[in-house]
């Protein structure tokens, strides 16, 4: 069949706009398929990573086998970490842009997942007849899933059922620390020991780490031997019965049942382990009388735990492609039906008139751009009015351009976003700060993209005419109200700041129409504040509260600015409902310095004469 033809099948999909490119990157080589429907992978082909200087290259080169073809959408796994826009590959020396690879590829959608992501994310779709199983157990509904794979490293992961689907974990539990289970494996421990001074897991159970595995037994046996690949040896025990390799492969075996059985009591993996990788599937049927599951059940008191939880070793042909195709589509869905935003602005382009398909073809050309830019240099840029800009945004169903970018940044391609880590006694000062602000990001993200662009323009109104603004706040949550104080006071708003319950109502009875009053409260419970807010609104003023959405203090406020990030804070200090709590106050400030009647207090102040006296109230957000 000629090239042509089969683009021309391979573009006859079950998806609307095409194939989709998917692609499982490791360290050595490179898996690429076209998904022309659920579960269909075709042009299935490996690449070795070290005949290509870059990732673009070796998509190009894939790529260039399918020129006829119509892509939209690709997505990546990477056996690397993957947290924002730019990765850094670990065992190659690539780096690159998520957005400048998709620019480059022409693409609408490019998502980069880490590589055991994507094979957690596939284990709920496998079938037995893509599995092997090793041992007893049965696996239980709705329980987490947890999956090994020892190949170039050792890759960790595990599956969290939940009521709408599955999250997976983006786990490094493959750098825990080896843990021996008999005087020959610490003995293995003793020689790595020689080379590094921390030896993870992940340094014997690998490739890597059967030859290490292979060099310590040999010197423990007092024998000579030359230096073997993991292939060597695997090929050497399977085939040719050597003894050494045969003990090497029996203890390597040993060492993952071990792992696994660690991983399997920390998750409560009912639901079963999986192992995956590129050494385990190669060992075939020895594997399941290997001593892995006698090693797994070794457990002391917790036996008859594990022997409950079954084993499985993934036998199908690149699983990872099952994860990160679901990964994409449920981006594509947004869980709800919707396209992403980047095609929605692409199939309705013709629909709009000419003026405003110019702003279509920036945002489409230069998303980021758009995004970080305002709207006198968007404008200027698609070569329209601002007007037009702002007609764009509600051709697409928005209110205005800020409601687009709020959602647009939300649907811009890149990596999933961080989840919620717990930092532990143990953890080290780096692993600590990295956990409290991949926490706070992941948190900040979460509350962008459920921002309530009407309430914001609603309370932005109600500050920027206000006679008096007033800052109601407890325990905490006082030192946002300071903040939004020592702002506002600069926009010449009279505005005070109450802290103390025996105040609170005092103050509220002395306000009059026309006045405001921003109430702060992660909880919303509080008696004082409540009443505080309940003689407000008698006196007429509006009440702005910044609170949980389904709290006392919204319910009773002319606006809520809702803050549904949950602490417990009868518990614990509150510390990102804090943060956000404040991203609220830095929002209305950039907001009312955008409204007339305050722009110039922004821009500067005029003298007695009539001069400018160079003095400028700075608002950091805003272009000079």
């Amino acid at each position: 069949m000629k090239q042509a033809e089969v683009d021309q099948k391979l573009n006859r999909t079950a998806f609307a706009d095409g194939p989709r490119l998917l692609a499982d990157i490791g360290a050595t080589h490179a898996r690429f398929a076209l998904q022309t429907a659920p579960g269909e992978f075709r042009a299935v082909r490996v690449l070795k990573c070290d005949d290509y200087p870059d990732i673009v290259a070796m998509l190009r080169s894939y790529l260039a086998d399918h020129a006829g073809v119509n892509l939209n959408h690709a997505a990546l796994a990477v056996a690397n970490p993957v947290s924002g826009d730019y990765i850094r590959m670990t065992n190659r020396d690539w780096e690159f842009s998520t957005d400048e690879v998709r620019r480059a590829l022409g693409l609408h959608t490019l998502l980069v997942v880490n590589d055991f992501t994507a094979l957690a994310m596939s284990l709920p779709g496998l079938k037995p007849a893509d599995l092997m199983q090793v041992g007893g157990g049965k696996p239980a509904t709705n329980s987490v899933i947890g999956v090994l794979g020892p190949g170039t490293g050792l890759g960790v992961s595990g599956v969290i059922p939940t009521v709408d689907g599955f999250v997976t974990l983006g786990s490094e539990g493959g750098h825990t620390n080896f843990a021996p289970a008999d005087e020959r494996e610490y003995a293995i421990l003793q020689y790595a020991w020689q080379t590094w001074s921390h030896v993870s897991t992940e340094r014997l159970i690998s490739g890597p780490g059967m030859e290490i595995i292979y060099r310590a037994i040999a010197k423990r046996n007092g024998r000579q031997v030359r230096d073997l690949s993991s292939q060597e040896i695997i090929s050497g025990a399977l085939t040719d019965k050597d003894p050494l390799c045969l003990e090497v492969l029996e203890c390597f075996c040993a060492m993952l049942g071990g792992a696994t059985a660690n991983l399997a009591v920390t998750l409560g993996a009912f639901g079963g382990m999986f192992i995956g990788g590129g050494i385990v599937p190669r060992l075939g049927e020895w594997f399941a009388s290997s001593p892995f599951r006698a090693r797994f059940e070794a457990k002391g008191r917790f036996t008859s735990y594990l022997a409950e939880i079954p084993t499985y070793v993934i036998t199908t042909p690149n699983p990872a492609f099952y994860g990160v195709a679901t990964i994409l589509s449920e981006h594509l869905r947004g869980r709800s039906g919707a396209n992403t935003l980047m095609e929605r602005v692409q199939h309705l382009q013709h629909e709009l008139t000419p003026a405003e398909q110019r702003v279509a073809q920036l945002v489409l050309e230069q998303p980021r751009l758009v995004l970080n830019e305002p709207i006198a240099d968007i404008a200027r840029l698609a070569e329209v009015s601002q007007p037009t800009v702002i007609r764009f945004c509600r051709s697409l169903g928005f209110l205005g351009l800020a409601d687009f970018k709020l959602k647009f940044a939300s649907s811009l391609t890149g990596a999933i976003p961080v989840r919620h880590s717990q930092v532990r006694v143990s953890d080290s000062t780096h692993d600590l700060s990295a956990k409290v602000i991949d926490n706070t990001v992941s948190a900040i993200l979460k509350f962008r993209d459920q921002l309530d662009v009407r309430s914001l323009d609603k309370a932005i109104a109600l500050v920027a005419k206000a006679k008096r603004v007033e800052f109601y706040a407890m325990g905490n949550s006082r030192v946002v109200a300071l903040d939004g104080q020592h702002k506002f006071f600069r926009f010449r708003i009279p505005t005070s700041a109450y802290g103390d319950s025996h105040l609170l109502t005092l103050a509220a009875e002395l306000l009059n129409p026309g006045d405001v009053v921003i109430a702060i409260s992660n909880s919303g419970k509080l008696p004082d504040l409540l009443a505080a807010v309940d003689a407000a609104r008698a006196a007429g003023a509006d009440v702005i509260a910044i609170t949980s959405s389904n709290s006392p203090l919204a319910k009773k406020a002319s606006v809520c600015l809702a803050v549904d990030h949950t602490e417990d804070s009868t518990s614990f200090l509150s510390m990102i409902s804090r943060i956000l709590q404040l991203l609220l106050i830095d929002i209305l400030s950039v907001g009312i310095s955008l409204d007339a009647q305050n722009s110039r207090l922004v821009v500067e102040h005029k003298s007695s004469n009539g001069e400018a006296d160079n003095r400028r109230l700075m608002i950091s957000h805003l272009d000079g």
